[in-house]
């Protein structure tokens, strides 16, 4: 028996079965919901969803497609209307194996990304830590040594850029000639080294890790533009791995970490000028770095600007700079500001290269829109307005002056988070709809904007990949559609949406409601909420996609919701604002929603309802449970920032404010642990790259000050969120819970899951 006639057959024994098997949190439950995982999903239904990678300048594209039938590449011509496969995957299968010396299955192949080069007629992929070349006229490999991870090329491979001993060295790749364009580069005030984040540290086992030379050269090889970063007076955050894999006793690494209201690391731009072997140092104040990493730079084609933007500490203002790399001089070319904040994953901007004009997004008039500035930094007009948003720029059209973007909420009738892809003019005339459907689009449009595919789908709409015309939306062809049968035949239902006010009575909410397959609407079910309210975006899901991954705990026996409340992004300006210094108020309209569910749903229980979250979400979780503890009883809180004050300086300065105020700490979970009555499960990684388990230590020494009891897994390996070598343990300990405490039944004693079970395709060998 098949793999997807296995599961449709049991499926099917379970929603049709007797009284026997419809008790909730059963074996066969757990059975069920093991099916509707990701790794188990994918041998029984498909969905479409085409990422297309453009070849070079051309209107080709590949994309990989993974299907109950296995893994394959295709291939586009969209100009000439042919689809085919992308090479004979049996006959690269065969040189592989023979390459490699071991099995390689056509339909398993060990990538998942490629290249064409030489004008088609090689593919290039990584495989087993190895670069591969084959040619596609004889399908020959061969395998060839890494390259260095920790060089920058230059755009025509003459130079190499390299850090050494905390300076910066150039190298002349044909000659081996090495220059070394600093000398005083020390610890902690190095050049062109981003400040790395944990897991890097983690993977390379030590705190002196390489990384490429972060440099940014110019069009023409001759320059470049870096940066010394000072974080000698920075924030640290230690971590203690307690169990890796070469060694038996733990291991220590430290990572720069600023809290909010800490001393920030600031770095100092720089410029080098390989033929000239010259220093120009830009003539701007040091950037404070409120996180890791380090600032990007982007040079104009020409190679006469370069440009950056700044967001200032606390995000009330955004500046896009540009310099001149002659003289280092740099100005201002336009400034954004509020009194609340600037969102950085809001505002973008795009370059006009033939006129130097900037394209500038910004919920300046309360919604996000399009305004377009001169090379001066002139304010020309306003692009686009009305009561709906801007999410992206896909393209611009310089020729013809316009402009080609997807936006939300601007169809009568839609759900207001759909995409669709327009375009306008430069003049904000002549707006055209180009994805007619009432469905969530996203798009990839051919490097000379002649063509773009389409993904459209809902959640209750299995929906398609299309090869469109970008002039006027012109269906070309179906390149996939989604295939649910075997969910459909087994009496699966889509999620369904839902629609309600917030906690001030007139505000429209949207919600997602997901029954398990076996539903009774004579039973009584308990809720489950699974929650995020990070004001960075909204997380409903609008695609067909996005809604799988909640079906395998709704199978267990619950009604599983999902709510994007007052404060997420993606409406209007004020909608968002409503988070700003208020991350924890955010839940008062969850629990309005959830109400409305009970009152229009009666086989809602809402004496049992429980919350879980990871990350934002798991301060959430954990926050709800003691804002509201009559109404949530069970709660699972993974990776949690549970203390804004113990958290990364960026996103809490961001949302909750700069200066540091005394609602950082009215907000704060620790703050709030003696109000704790429910059943709360708290997990944490030794290893979290994100969220220290500071945090979670710190909320946990409030819940035992306050004689609280809760349970706790500190787990060994795990970064952020449920991930590593327990994640199946895990997602299992997750389920377990909330069926104990919940639903109130005894969960099958260790019920096995599998990492094959959580992750599909090639991303589960990789881990």
């Amino acid at each position: 028996m098949t793999n997807a006639k296995h599961w449709c057959s049991l499926l099917l024994l379970c929603v049709l079965a007797g009284p026997q098997l419809r008790a909730q949190g059963s074996l066969q439950d757990y059975q069920r919901a093991q099916r509707f995982l990701p790794g188990n999903l994918r041998h029984s239904i498909y969905v479409a969803d085409v990422s297309a990678h453009w070849i070079d300048k051309t209107n080709r594209f590949w994309y990989h497609k993974v299907s109950q039938k296995g893994s394959e590449f295709i291939a586009v011509d969209a100009e000439h209307d042919t689809m085919d496969p992308a090479f004979d995957h049996e006959k690269l299968a065969g040189a592989l194996a023979i390459a490699s010396k071991r099995q390689v299955s056509a339909w398993d192949l060990p990538f998942d990304t490629i290249e064409f080069a030489e004008d088609g007629k090689t593919v290039r992929f990584e495989a087993d830590d190895a670069h591969w070349p084959c040619t596609l006229a004889d399908y020959k490999c061969e395998k060839q040594r890494d390259e260095k991870s920790d060089e920058a090329l230059s755009p025509d491979k003459k130079w190499a850029a390299l850090v050494r001993d905390h300076n910066l060295y150039v190298r002349n790749v044909s000659s081996g000639t090495t220059i070394q364009l600093t000398t005083d580069g020390v610890s902690g005030y190095d050049y062109a080294t981003p400040l790395p984040a944990l897991r890097l540290l983690v993977e390379q086992g030590t705190d002196n890790v390489k990384q490429p030379a972060a440099v940014f050269w110019s069009p023409d090889s001759t320059k470049l533009i870096t940066y010394r970063i000072d974080s000698r007076n920075s924030g640290h955050f230690t971590s203690l791995q307690y169990v890796p894999n070469d060694q038996l006793r733990p291991k220590v690494y430290t990572v720069v970490y600023p809290l909010p209201g800490e001393v920030l690391a600031k770095a100092q731009p720089i410029i080098f000028d390989i033929q000239e072997e010259k220093r120009v140092d830009v003539k701007s104040p040091p950037l404070e770095l409120p996180f890791q990493d380090g600032p990007g730079f982007e040079w104009s084609p020409d190679g006469k600007t370069i440009f950056y933007d700044y967001d200032e500490r606390g995000f009330k203002a955004k500046e896009i700079r540009i310099i001149d790399p002659a003289t280092g001089d740099e100005k201002v070319l336009v400034r954004d500001s509020s009194e609340q904040y600037v969102d950085p994953g809001k505002e973008f901007y795009r370059f006009d290269n033939a006129t130097g004009e900037l394209l500038l997004a910004s919920e300046r008039d309360g919604w996000n829109h399009l305004y377009l500035y001169s090379k001066n930094g002139q304010l020309e007009n306003q692009i686009t307005d009305g009561a709906w948003v801007v999410r992206q720029i896909e393209y611009v059209d310089e020729k013809n002056r316009r402009i080609y973007f997807l936006a939300a909420g601007r169809e009568r009738g839609d759900d207001p988070y759909q995409t669709h892809l327009y375009s306008v003019g430069f003049d904000g005339r002549g707006v055209t709809l180009l994805t007619p459907e009432n469905a969530n689009h996203s798009v990839s449009i051919s490097p000379d904007g002649a063509f773009f595919v389409d993904n459209y789908s809902r959640a209750d709409m299995p929906g398609k990949s299309v090869l469109r015309r970008t002039k006027d939306g012109s269906e070309i062809r179906t390149l996939e559609t989604s295939d649910v049968s075997a969910f459909e035949s087994a009496g699966w239902k889509f999620p369904e949406s839902f629609q309600g006010k917030a906690a001030d009575g007139t505000t429209d909410l949207y919600a997602l409601i997901w029954r398990p397959s076996n539903f009774d609407p004579n039973k009584k079910y308990p809720v489950v909420e699974h929650v995020y309210t990070g004001p960075q975006d909204f997380f409903v899901p609008k695609t067909f996609g996005g809604t799988l991954r909640l079906q395998s705990v709704a199978e267990l026996g619950f009604i599983v919701v999902m709510i994007d409340g007052r404060g997420t992004s993606g409406r209007s300006r004020a909608f968002h604002l409503f988070s700003y210094k208020n991350l924890g108020g955010a839940f008062e309209d969850h629990v309005a929603i959830i109400k409305q569910m009970g009152a229009r749903f009666p086989y809602l229980d809402m004496d049992r309802v429980g919350i879980f979250g990871t990350s934002a979400g798991a301060y959430g979780a954990a926050h709800a449970m003691l804002a509201f503890p009559d109404f949530y009883k069970v709660g699972v809180a993974i990776s949690g920032d549970h203390d804004a004050r113990l958290d990364k300086a960026w996103w809490n300065e961001l949302y909750q404010g700069y200066p540091v105020g005394e609602d950082y700490v009215a907000q704060s979970n620790v703050t709030m642990a003696n109000r704790l009555q429910g059943r709360l499960l708290l997990e944490h990684g030794d290893i979290d790259d994100n969220v220290h388990p500071a945090e979670t230590m710190r909320f946990v020494d409030a819940l035992m000050s306050a004689n609280k009891t809760f349970d706790m897994l500190l787990v060994p390996n795990m970064y952020h969120g449920e991930s590593g070598p327990h994640a199946a343990y895990l997602v299992r300990r997750r389920w377990d819970y909330f069926v104990q405490y919940l639903l109130g039944v005894t969960p099958p004693k260790d019920f096995a899951l599998t990492e094959d079970d959580l992750s599909a395709g090639r991303e589960r060998r990789r881990q």
